[in-house]
């Protein structure tokens, strides 16, 4: 599908028309190699696969600046100084910028289109006039919502957390944020409402109340999903675990945290996981594994699609390049069933050395293609028999008999132990790792033939 380009009173990409199709012989910068946004696989389009978002924050209100310098980046829509203009220029710019890549959903925190007032009731009146003008443009240009957020961590009042902190008060100041957030992602058709909680942890255990800062946490989870439902929000809550940074130690650690936390509270039926790579890769853990983790529990939601640095170890929001990392996430998303209401949202922003506007299309342009990519290989492997038996034949041994009888829970361990006293030393079964490691780089490197 198509949308209409938006252009405001002033176009912020002019030379830019909408992004197309050229396929894999292009040298164009400004098009697409893989994705092809009508393309049939597995019986659905690519864009109905892959439900790609831009997110707000990084790429209209971010400027390139880092702990050690000031702002590398003066976009034109950055020039007003008065904050209700700024802001109209940001959205005008935004959705120039959604209608021209030609994705169909976007995300934001409600700071991102709006701007700080003096009281509650001034950043509600904010908010609700930018809701009002994002859906003015939203009903112009086709594009829907793919989740919004309230910023929970930037303000001064957040530095001990926002659900979990100590003073009582500043919770009740969180509360009228997601209040607000949820009333504007419920008038904008938001499909998904995320929490991200980058200051929910402590910096120093000795001063900090664990127990009772998760209980809260939960509490305030069941009113604002309670309150999203009263109001008629009827998409999915959403958990982004990350396991430091801000916070020294974060409550939403990774995947499998967030899922004991989730059903011991009993919010897993609301609740499911947006997976960044990113924070996967902080936690420890490759991306796949956890995104592989949620898909298990029935908790995967949505994906926020970005890459770390290896050498480093915090969050760059790096724009997905790596396709090893996209085909074995879509492999775990596909055989998952897809992302329901979720999508592929790149939480990601460009290098500070990176100044000029067409980088932002460029650098959304390589992303999405990467993930187009790793989803026709994923496809193809997923219908590969030597891939399907390579698998399933390491648990062949569960399918039938005894195996088959420990999986309906039909033998105790002294059943068990009767039978290994009964059997002679298990044959050692290889587990192919470097033939499934090999197949992935035939369809990977030397079969691109096969998925183009």
């Amino acid at each position: 599908m198509r949308r209409t380009v938006f252009i405001g009173d002033t176009e912020y990409f002019p030379g830019v028309g909408q992004i197309q199709y050229e396929g894999p012989e292009s040298d164009n910068p400004l098009a697409f190699k893989a994705y092809e946004p009508e393309r049939q696989v597995a019986g659905k389009s690519m864009e109905e696969h892959l439900r790609f978002a831009v997110c707000y924050w990084h790429n209209f209100c971010g400027n390139g600046a880092d702990t050690f310098g000031p702002g590398t980046r003066q976009y034109p829509w950055m020039r007003q100084t008065d904050p209700a203009a700024a802001a109209a220029d940001r959205m005008d710019a935004a959705f120039e910028f959604f209608t021209k890549l030609n994705v169909p959903f976007w995300c934001f925190h409600d700071v991102d289109i709006a701007w700080e007032g003096q009281s509650v009731i001034d950043c509600e009146k904010n908010l609700q006039s930018m809701v009002d003008a994002a859906g003015v443009r939203q009903k112009e240009t086709g594009m829907r919502l793919l989740w919004g957020t309230a910023n929970l961590f930037s303000h001064p009042r957040y530095m001990n957390g926002a659900a979990t902190n100590p003073d009582f008060r500043v919770l009740t100041f969180a509360a009228s944020q997601v209040k607000a957030a949820i009333d504007a992602t419920v008038a904008l058709g938001g499909e998904n409402y995320v929490f991200w909680g980058g200051r929910e942890g402590y910096a120093y255990l000795q001063n900090t109340d664990t127990k009772r800062e998760l209980e809260h946490l939960a509490m305030f989870l069941r009113k604002a999903r309670d309150y999203g439902r009263s109001v008629g929000f009827e998409g999915t809550f959403l958990i982004e675990p990350k396991p430091m940074e801000p916070m020294y130690h974060q409550y939403d650690f990774d995947a499998q945290t967030v899922i004991g936390f989730l059903r011991e509270h009993g919010l897993d039926s609301d609740f499911k996981l947006n997976l960044e790579a990113n924070h996967a890769t902080l936690a420890g853990h490759a991306f796949a594994h956890d995104l592989q983790m949620a898909a298990n529990a029935k908790l995967l939601g949505s994906i926020d699609a970005n890459r770390g640095n290896p050498q480093n170890g915090w969050d760059t929001d790096q724009f997905p390049t790596d396709l090893y990392d996209a085909v074995q996430a879509m492999l775990v998303v596909q055989e998952a069933g897809g992302l329901g209401t979720g999508g592929l949202n790149f939480d990601a922003k460009l290098r500070r050395e990176s100044t000029d506007l067409e980088d932002l299309f460029i650098a959304h342009i390589g992303g999405m293609d990467c993930f187009a990519r790793g989803l026709l290989i994923a496809d193809q492997l997923m219908r590969d028999a030597r891939y399907i038996a390579l698998k399933s034949e390491r648990y062949a041994s569960f399918d039938d008999g005894d195996g088959q009888r420990f999986e309906q829970g039909e033998l105790n361990l002294s059943a068990l132990r009767d039978l290994a006293a009964q059997s002679s030393e298990p044959q050692r079964i290889s587990g192919k790792q470097e033939g499934f490691e090999n197949l992935m780089n035939d369809y990977i490197v030397g079969g691109g033939r096969r998925w183009q």
